[in-house]
């Protein structure tokens, strides 16, 4: 169960109450005070503000328990993830002071007029001369949001600031989010192109199955700059890293490997494209209606897509009758679709990969006696398959070499990247993938990205240092 944090600001009547009895009070609802700061002392009343850790769903027994003491009166509650929310967590910043006219006619008029001339004389200045060489937008119509499903383009935005603060914490890339208030596929496409002179790259963002693979398409397709889908192909780079090094832990090679893969949505297509071009010979997709067979007829192109590749098995069946045998499980579904009995009938060195958010398709509890790696979507549970680890390095190298898309090669190289960063020293069966944190990731994605966009005349620029 998840833990939060919460202050409490108290008014204390000291000849009625204890700060001991404050303490039993919250000790009794399930709480534990983490820190005490005095607001306002006095000798007979005083405030103060109590921080609290405790369960998701123990506020209102911590503030029933406040509020029964008599002497007690609770000013006001703040959860410490709502304060770092507030007025936003992003801001926009000049470069530099305008202190005088003369400043002011350099950046505005009459000065700007000429940099607005010679952008007009050529569109590619626009890299050198404006934001767009290092700004991305987060786009998304909120229909998708994390495990909330279709929470709509308000609620979506504190989503949308996070990973701009992450894309420039991590990799020094400006980002801005987008929220659009439409579910209309065609809609979007257009909104994205109308305002996409001023970005260097487009990142898709929690944009619902199927809509989400046609917008990526067209968009690729009619902008000249690269564009993401972060939900499915930054979970695909990340789990095919940490599926390289699964299976260096186990001894096994990824083209002698038999992998299901269960929940064939946005994120699960592309880990299938990504496992084909890793060298999967033997692949066997799932949804809820069974696996995708080769030779079949399906209603969605990207499954008629899977059902048309060779490496596909033609074995029809469900979930718990096709993971005999497997070597690799790939969960990108939702919780308990597996137990113990469905892990021991893998093959020896099973690797699973349970990745369904907030819970696993089977605990690692569960899983764990039988399965040589075991990775989840979580971070309390070692082996987080996280996308974090990809989309600031990716984007980083694609400005960088300003990449007209983002291809297979350049994915596939971010993985083998991402790979790389755990060295042999360290690599074991809970340390498959590196932390978000460790500053090698984005330095190494970002070079592989570049060669790889280079490698495929996709790069329209080389860096400096790749000269």
């Amino acid at each position: 169960m998840a833990q939060t944090s919460m202050i409490f600001r108290l008014e204390l009547d000291h000849t009625k109450v204890s700060f001991g009895d404050v303490a039993a009070a919250i000790s009794r609802a399930g709480g534990d005070i983490s820190s005490i700061d005095v607001i306002r002392p006095g000798h007979d009343t005083s405030t103060r503000d109590i921080t609290v850790d405790l369960q998701d769903n123990k506020e209102t027994a911590v503030v029933e328990s406040l509020r029964a003491l008599d002497g007690i009166k609770v000013v006001n509650v703040s959860d410490r993830t709502f304060l770092v929310h507030l007025g936003g967590k992003i801001t926009i910043q000049p470069t530099l002071p305008i202190k005088n006219r003369d400043d002011l006619s350099k950046v505005y008029t009459p000065g700007v007029a000429k940099v607005c001339r010679a952008i007009a004389e050529d569109a590619n200045k626009a890299y050198s001369l404006t934001i767009k060489r290092n700004t991305v937008a987060v786009v998304t119509d909120g229909t998708a949001v994390l495990g909330l499903g279709d929470i709509g383009p308000h609620a979506a935005a504190p989503v949308m600031e996070g990973k701009a603060m992450l894309f420039k914490q991590l990799a020094g890339v400006d980002a801005f989010p987008i929220c659009l208030d439409t579910k209309d596929t065609e809609e979007i496409i257009k909104t994205i192109k109308t305002i996409s002179p001023i970005f260097g790259g487009i990142n898709l963002e929690d944009i619902g199955s199927p809509r989400c693979f046609e917008i990526e398409n067209r968009l690729a397709a009619e902008l000249d700059i690269p564009v993401f889908h972060d939900d499915q192909h930054g979970t695909a780079v990340v789990t095919i890293a940490g599926l390289i090094n699964a299976l260096k832990v186990v001894g096994k090679r990824m083209e002698n490997i038999r992998v299901v893969v269960n929940g064939i949505g946005a994120a699960g297509v592309s880990i299938c494209k990504m496992l084909l071009g890793a060298g999967v010979k033997r692949l066997v997709p799932v949804d809820r209606e069974g696996a995708i067979v080769r030779g079949g007829t399906y209603p969605y192109p990207m499954w008629q897509w899977l059902a048309e590749q060779p490496q596909v098995e033609a074995q029809a069946g469900t979930l718990k009758e096709l993971i005999a045998d497997a070597d690799v499980f790939i969960g990108v579904s939702r919780a308990g679709l597996l137990n113990q009995e469905d892990v021991k009938r893998m093959k020896p060195g099973a690797v699973v990969f349970a990745m369904a958010n907030p819970e696993p398709e089977i605990t690692p509890e569960e899983a764990l006696p039988y399965a040589a790696v075991f990775a989840t979507g979580r971070s309390d549970y070692p082996n987080q398959i996280n996308n974090v680890l990809v989309f600031p390095g990716l984007f980083r190298g694609a400005l960088d070499c300003r990449a007209r898309h983002i291809n297979e090669p350049m994915k596939l190289a971010a993985a083998r990247a991402i790979a790389s960063v755990v060295t042999a020293d360290e690599l074991n069966e809970h340390y498959i993938i590196p932390s978000i944190f460790n500053e090698k990731v984005v330095t190494y994605v970002r070079k592989a990205v570049i060669e790889a966009a280079i490698l495929t005349n996709t790069a329209r620029r080389t860096p400096p240092d790749f000269r």
